[in-house]
């Protein structure tokens, strides 16, 4: 019987280097790389999303970057399906996908083969909960939602509004958790997942040092430009972590030193929100220490994984 094709996942934290090591590794590879995060998507964000830069999007095909304005929405089931698409043309072309990102949901949803709850249309409640987070604060709907699903609470940021709405619609629609209604099927591929990880302490130094460098770069600059251009601060994609801090900076509710420190803040507790997807002890993950031999060796482990799902005999990983 032939084999399923291979996709390859690459995940890990943020500022971990999953960008330049995973292109190093597709390079090599005859390989190709499909963006499972979810800030990637939106054009005109490039500084505070660490977005990959031209010369590195040069090196290997990219999907799913730079693909929608950041007043498009962007559901799991429309990655999904997107994913399905870009898989099975770059499949046909005999080439290797890499899934590459630290969007928990959006990873193990293409690796588990998340089946979403069906899509609720209830316009009036839906208002209800935004009148309800702008009188009380979106903290007090996250807390409301953690009283009927904690486990979905715990992996969505007080925040992203639009996460936390979806949850508490699929709740008060079936009345069980979203949490509990993940409907997996197999997915039609073979999949190796390769962890990324670092000393805590040097990563949070990785991430300090990325900050400073996105205010260096110009992400006061890319906020103002993104406002100018019509795209409100309340809309989802500019709650991402940097963009929001930023806005306030610019109606002078804040300093840029007070924007920066909360930045920082809020970029280590998503990087322990994304431990909870990525857990080290998970016996599916195989991981890597993110230094400058992790490509080298992450080559052997993926040649030996194609070799045996094409028929030869594979080591061990």
């Amino acid at each position: 019987m032939k084999s399923m094709a291979p996709l390859i996942v690459i995940l890990g934290p943020t500022a971990v280097g999953k960008t330049e090591i995973s292109i190093g590794v597709a390079e090599k590879l005859n390989g190709e790389i499909i963006s499972a995060d979810s800030r990637l998507f939106y054009r005109g964000m490039d500084v505070g999303t660490a977005k990959p830069s031209r010369e590195q999007l040069s090196r290997v095909p990219h999907h799913l970057v730079d693909v929608a304005n950041p007043d498009e929405e962007w559901s799991l089931v429309r990655f999904s399906s997107a994913v399905e698409q870009i898989l099975n043309d770059i499949q046909n072309r005999g080439k290797i996908p890499f899934l590459v990102g630290g969007t928990g949901q959006y990873v193990m949803a293409i690796v588990e083969g998340w089946i979403p709850p069906p899509r609720i249309d209830d316009e009036s409640f839906r208002e209800d909960l935004e009148k309800f987070a702008q009188e009380r604060g979106t903290d007090a709907l996250h807390q409301r939602l953690a009283s009927v699903d904690s486990e979905s609470a715990e992996r969505i940021h007080p925040s992203n509004l639009r996460r936390v709405i979806r949850a508490l619609e699929i709740f008060e629609a079936t009345g069980i958790p979203a949490s509990q209604q993940r409907v997996k099927s197999p997915p039609p591929y073979q999949v190796l997942e390769i962890g990324l990880h670092l000393p805590r302490e040097e990563l949070y130094q990785r991430i300090d040092d990325r900050i400073d460098n996105m205010i260096e770069n110009g992400l006061v600059e890319e906020v103002q430009d993104l406002l100018r251009l019509g795209y409100a601060s309340e809309l989802p994609s500019m709650s991402a972590i940097g963009y929001k801090q930023i806005a306030g900076v610019l109606r002078k509710e804040t300093s840029i030193q007070e924007a920066v420190g909360e930045m920082r803040r809020l970029t280590r507790q998503y990087v322990r929100r994304q431990a909870n997807w990525f857990k080290q002890e998970d016996p599916n993950i195989y991981w890597f220490l993110a230094d400058e031999s992790a490509v080298d060796r992450i080559i052997q482990v993926v040649k030996s994984f194609t070799a045996g799902n094409n028929g030869e005999e594979s080591p061990d990983l």
